[in-house]
C-alpha cells in the first residue's frame, strides 16, 4: 500500500510513481532491494512489470536507472511489436518530454500551449520529412569544389484533416515553403456517431504524390480511417501517405494499421489517454 500516487509519462508509456507511508510495511507483491538502496533521500519508484500484464511492479531506486528505462524500452518494443514496424516513435529526449508536460497541464496559459505545440510539431514534420525519399546529388560549392549531397524528390503534398490538423500547416510550410497542401473535414454523424466526411480538397495529381497527413491527436483513429479511405478513393496507395501525429493511443495506432498495413504512422508519444483537448486550446475555442 502507498500514500499517494502520480502518473510518469515516459517514452510514451505512462508508470506510477508511489511514495511509501510512514512505518507502513511493502506490500508482499513488491520485490524489494537490498537495504544498501533504501538510503535517506531516495526515491522509490514503481514500475509497470515487463513482459505480463499482471500488478506486480519493481521497486528500484534512483541508483538503478538504468532498470527503469530497460522496462520502458521493453514495454515500447512490445507495443511496438504489436502494432507493426509501421509504427514509429520520435525518440524520447528531455526536450520532447518537456513539451508533452506542458502540453498536457491543465495550467499552461494559452500563449505557452501554442509555443511549445508549434515546437513539438516542428519536431514531428522534420521526422516526417526524413521519411520521404531523397536521390542523390552533386552541387559545387563557392570555391568550385564538388559536393556529395541528397535533395528531395518531387511530387510530395501535405494534407491537413480539419480543424486540429491545420495546427501542424505552418510547421510544415516552415520546412517546404512551397509545398502545396490539401485538406479535408470529417466529423461524427449524430445519429449513427459514425466519420463522415463533409468537404476534401485535394492537389488534382494526389494519386502520384506522396502525402503527409497531418493529425495532431490521433484517439480512436476513426477520422484518420476515414481520411485515408476518402484518399485511396482519389487513387493514392497507402504506402505513400506518411501520418504525423503528436499524440496518439496504442487502440487508435492499431485500428489505423489493421485496416491500412502500409501505411506509415509517426508520433510522439504513444499512451492510453490523449491530449483530447489539443485543438480546443490551440485555436482559443476552449
Amino acid at each position: 500500500m502507498f500514500c499517494s500516487m502520480e502518473p510518469y509519462f515516459g517514452i510514451g508509456i505512462a508508470t506510477e510513481i508511489k511514495m511509501p507511508c510512514q512505518n507502513q510495511q511493502p506490500n508482499k507483491n513488491d520485490i524489494q532491494l537490498p537495504d544498501h538502496a533504501a538510503v535517506s533521500g531516495t526515491k522509490q519508484v514503481r514500475f509497470v512489470s515487463c513482459g505480463n500484464n499482471n500488478n506486480n511492479g519493481l521497486l528500484v531506486s534512483n541508483r538503478d536507472a538504468e532498470i527503469s528505462g530497460t522496462c520502458e524500452n521493453a514495454l515500447i518494443k512490445e507495443l511496438q511489436t504489436q502494432i507493426g514496424p509501421q509504427l514509429k516513435l520520435l525518440p524520447l529526449n528531455d526536450q520532447i518530454r518537456e513539451l508533452q508536460t506542458i502540453i498536457r497541464d491543465k495550467s499552461t496559459s494559452r500563449g505557452d500551449f501554442v509555443f511549445c505545440a508549434d515546437r513539438l510539431i516542428r519536431l514531428v514534420v522534420e521526422e516526417g520529412l526524413n521519411q520521404l525519399p531523397y536521390s542523390e546529388c552533386t552541387v559545387t560549392t563557392p570555391t568550385g569544389h564538388k559536393y556529395d549531397g541528397v535533395k528531395f524528390e518531387k511530387g510530395n503534398c501535405g494534407v491537413s484533416i480539419m480543424r486540429s490538423g491545420e495546427a501542424m500547416e505552418q510547421g510544415l510550410r516552415d520546412c517546404c515553403r512551397s509545398i502545396r497542401i490539401g485538406k479535408i473535414l470529417i466529423q461524427s454523424d449524430e445519429d449513427t456517431q459514425k466519420a463522415k466526411v463533409y468537404y476534401a480538397k485535394f492537389p488534382p495529381d494526389i494519386s502520384r504524390r506522396k502525402v503527409l497527413l497531418m493529425y495532431p491527436i490521433l484517439s480512436t483513429g476513426n477520422t484518420v480511417i476515414e481520411a485515408v479511405r476518402v484518399l485511396t478513393e482519389h487513387g493514392l496507395q497507402p504506402k505513400h501517405i506518411i501520418l504525423l501525429s503528436l499524440f496518439s493511443t496504442p487502440h487508435g495506432a492499431k485500428s489505423i494499421i489493421q485496416e491500412f498495413p502500409e501505411i506509415t504512422i509517426l508520433t510522439t508519444e504513444l499512451h492510453p489517454v490523449a491530449p483530447t483537448h489539443f485543438g480546443q486550446r490551440y485555436f482559443g475555442t476552449d
